[in-house]
C-alpha cells in the first residue's frame, strides 16, 4: 500500500510532532501512566497501517544507526556508583533479586522456547533487560544482539500486552496492602510512617532548568562514546560485535558519569528519553498489522510466563530476607517499567522518603540488565543449538 507520506523531510517532521505529542501528552493523568513509548509506538502502528507513513524510508535507517546507542550513553552517564554505596542493605538486595529471578526464569524459559519463535533467543534477552530496566533496556539489548524489525515489534507489544497491565495493577498496590489487616501478619517488615514521610524528588518530564550548553554537550558525549565503541566492536567478530558495542557503550557512559564535571550536566534522562523515542515511533512505523497478529500470541505467553514466574521468586527471596514492602513494591516497579514509574508509586503510596530510592533502583537494574540480558541471550543460543 503507497502511503500518502514519502518525503524524507515530511517523514521526519511527522516522527518529530508524533514523539512532540506523547511528551506533551504527559501532563495529562491518564497518558501518565502509560508513558511516552507506548505512546509513540500505538501512533507509529495506527499512521503506517491506515497508510499515512510508510513503513520504511530511510530516515529510519539513520536514526536505527543513531538514536539507541545515544540514548543509552546519556542514561548511563546517570549512574552513580557512589550513590549505589550510600542505599541500604534492602534496597540494594531487592533489586538484586529482581535481576536474578527474571534471569533465571528467562533463561529456563527461553530455552525452550528458542527454537520455537523466529529469534527466540535474542527475544529472552530482551526480555532480561525490559525486567530489570524497563523498554529502554529491551532496545539496547535487541539493537546489540542485531533483532530485525519485526522481532523488535513483536517483543515490544507483547511486553506492553502483559507488562503494561501489571504497571497499573502495582500503582493500586499501596493502597491494597494499606486496607489489608491481614497482609501485616503475612509481611510484618515494613518502614514506619516517620520514615516514609521525608525526602523529595525531581519528576522527569517536568520543568527544569537546562542551558543549551548542557544540550550540546550529551550529544558530543554520546556521539563520542558511540564511535568509539563502535570503532573497536568492528574488529572483533561480526557475531558478537554489535553486543560487544552495546556494552562498550554502557561500561565507557557509567566510567565516564562518575567524574563530577559530567555529573553536573543537566538533562540526560530526559533528552536520552527524547532521542530514544524516535526509536520507538519508527519501532511502530514498521509493523504490518496482518502480519504482526500472527506473530505475538506465542511471543506473549513467553513474556507472561517470565513475568509471573520472575515475580513469584522474586517476592519469595524477599520475604525469606525479611525486606521491607516499601522496598519490594519499588524494585518490582523499577524493574518491569523504570525508576521514575517506581518513584510514581512510590508517590501514589505517599511514601516520600523513598522515592530518590526508586529512581535509583531503576537505574541499577538498567545498567546491570545490558550486561546481563545480552549474556543469558548468548547463553541460550549456545544451550539451543542455534
Amino acid at each position: 500500500m503507497e502511503s500518502y507520506i514519502n518525503s524524507s523531510g515530511f517523514v521526519l517532521a511527522v516522527i518529530s510532532l508524533i514523539v512532540a505529542v506523547a511528551f506533551y501528552l504527559q501532563r495529562y493523568k491518564f497518558f501518565k501512566t502509560f508513558g511516552p513509548p507506548i505512546i509513540c509506538i500505538i501512533i507509529g502502528i495506527f499512521l503506517s497501517n491506515i497508510g499515512i507513513m510508510p513503513h520504511w524510508n530511510n530516515v529510519y535507517g539513520v536514526i536505527f544507526q543513531y538514536a539507541i546507542p545515544l540514548s543509552i550513553s546519556m542514561f548511563m552517564l546517570n549512574v552513580d556508583l557512589k550513590a549505589w554505596k550510600s542505599l541500604s542493605k534492602q534496597p540494594l538486595l531487592a533489586v538484586l533479586f529482581a535481576v536474578i529471578s527474571v534471569s533465571v526464569v528467562a533463561l529456563a524459559v527461553g530455552t525452550l522456547f528458542a527454537t520455537k519463535i523466529d529469534e527466540g533467543w535474542k527475544i529472552a534477552g530482551m526480555f532480561v533487560g525490559t525486567y530489570t530496566g524497563g523498554s529502554a533496556n529491551l532496545t539496547a539489548i535487541g539493537t546489540g544482539l542485531g533483532a530485525t524489525p519485526s522481532t523488535f515489534a513483536a517483543a515490544n507489544a507483547a511486553d506492553y500486552i502483559i507488562g503494561m497491565p501489571s504497571i497499573i495493577f502495582f500503582f493500586a498496590v499501596p493502597g491494597i496492602l494499606a486496607k489489608w489487616k491481614g497482609f501485616k501478619k503475612l509481611w510484618p517488615y515494613t518502614l514506619t510512617e516517620d520514615e516514609l514521610d521525608t525526602g523529595d524528588h525531581e519528576e522527569l518530564f517536568a520543568k527544569k532548568e537546562w542551558s543549551i550548553t548542557d544540550i550540546a554537550l550529551l550529544f558530543a558525549i554520546g556521539f563520542v562514546i558511540t564511535e568509539i565503541a563502535t570503532f573497536v566492536s568492528n574488529g572483533i567478530n561480526p557475531m558478537v560485535s554489535g553486543a560487544v558495542r552495546i556494552l562498550l557503550i554502557t561500561t565507557l557512559s557509567i566510567i565516564l558519569g562518575q567524574f563530577n564535571s559530567v555529573k553536573k550536566i543537566n538533562g540526560n534522562m530526559d533528552l536520552g528519553m527524547f532521542v530514544a523515542m524516535y526509536f520507538l515511533v519508527i519501532i511502530g512505523l514498521l509493523v504490518d498489522i496482518n502480519q504482526f497478529a500472527t506473530s505475538t500470541p506465542l511471543i506473549a505467553i513467553f513474556c507472561a510466563i517470565v513475568i509471573i514466574c520472575s515475580l513469584i521468586i522474586h517476592i519469595l527471596l524477599c520475604r525469606l530476607f525479611k525486606i521491607k514492602y516499601q522496598y519490594v513494591i519499588v524494585s518490582i516497579v523499577a524493574a518491569i517499567g523504570d525508576g521514575t514509574t517506581a518513584a510514581m508509586v512510590a508517590g501514589a503510596g505517599n511514601w516520600k522518603s523513598i522515592m530518590s530510592i526508586a529512581v535509583v533502583l531503576g537505574v541499577m537494574g538498567a545498567a546491570m540488565g545490558n550486561y546481563v540480558g545480552i549474556g543469558i541471550a548468548y547463553a541460550i543460543k549456545m544451550i539451543a543449538g542455534l
